[in-house]
């Protein structure tokens, strides 16, 4: 495997990407973009691994630290103020790998999210590796405690054996409890969608299996949720989803994906795979479910676009 280290020009600012080869004249490579606040290495050197795994297995891999990341020079920004960023990385690694044609997006959390942001804007993205999308409002969040939180907490044995010992403050966890049910009490307009969650659900569905789609700018306005499910919807190639059991983030978009209209259809689309690790946490960060994200992710992509 060959690794070599690039110096990428954004904006007048300079970021570092390190390629990692894959076969002679692989035509599609893997580009892992990191959330933030993150680096190329990734938490337990999981992106690492990942394009180390990827690169013996024939598939090219880009990873890289966006402007104000790592090593890279600039302001820090959120993940909806990287598109530019992720065009420059694409730009590199199809410059360094010869015969390459086209990448699949890799994001885990916010990574994901700046993902659907960013692939229907460019036909070079080939396909999309989501892995606990980041949906996040103070209403999602509030219903992913309240089932997640509050509902094991309840059904602790610690718990109770806390209140009657008086370890635990009941009036403080009936007032905690109470704020999260307000918050989620809240979230009928995210389960609406506004205009866009009016849209049909074949024509939602129909935007991954290939039919024509809307290149107009996003409304303004509209809740995260809605504006990551239209980046999904507009998106016309394959998405691999891959969830954790044991996290609120991956929590919170099941249950967005659930209630939200805005939503309805998109997981069943023709393209679409999904998996789930019941017990990993957000970052996969045992071996196992490390190794099982690096299998899916390489035998997905070689499916897909190689074999």
């Amino acid at each position: 495997m060959t690794e070599t280290a690039l110096i990428l020009e954004c904006a007048g600012e300079q970021l570092l990407g390190i390629h990692h080869a894959g076969a002679p004249g692989a035509r599609v490579g893997v580009l892992i973009v990191v959330g933030g606040p993150q680096y190329r290495v990734g938490s337990h050197r999981q992106f690492v691994l990942l394009a180390r795994h990827l690169s013996a297995n024939g598939v090219p891999a880009f990873r890289f630290d966006y402007r104000g990341m790592g090593d890279a020079s600039g302001e820090m920004r959120d993940f909806e103020a990287i598109r530019d960023d992720i065009t420059c990385a694409i730009d590199v690694f199809l410059q360094h790998t010869p015969g390459l044609e086209r990448v699949v997006i890799w994001g885990l959390c916010d990574a994901a999210s700046a993902a659907l942001d960013y692939a229907w804007r460019d036909t070079r993205v080939a396909g999309l590796v989501l892995l606990n999308p980041w949906v996040r409002t103070d209403e999602g969040l509030a219903k992913a405690y309240l089932k997640h939180y509050y509902l094991r907490r309840l059904m602790s044995r610690a718990f109770w054996g806390g209140l009657v010992r008086g370890r635990v403050n009941p009036l403080a966890s009936l007032r905690s409890l109470g704020a999260q049910v307000r918050k989620a009490l809240t979230g009928s307009r995210i389960a609406g969608g506004g205009d866009l969650g009016r849209v049909s659900a074949k024509t939602r569905a129909e935007g991954v299996a290939g039919a024509p789609i809307d290149s107009a700018p996003l409304a303004p306005g509209q809740a995260l949720p809605v504006r990551m499910a239209e980046g999904w919807r507009r998106f016309r190639g394959p998405i691999l989803l891959i969830l954790s059991g044991d996290d609120l983030t991956a929590a919170e978009f099941k249950a967005t994906v659930r209630d939200s209209a805005a939503w309805a259809g998109l997981l069943g689309c023709a393209g679409v795979e999904q998996h789930e690790l019941a017990e990993a946490n957000h970052t996969f960060s045992r071996e196992a479910w490390r190794c099982q994200v690096e299998q899916w992710t390489a035998q997905w992509v070689k499916e897909r676009f190689v074999e």
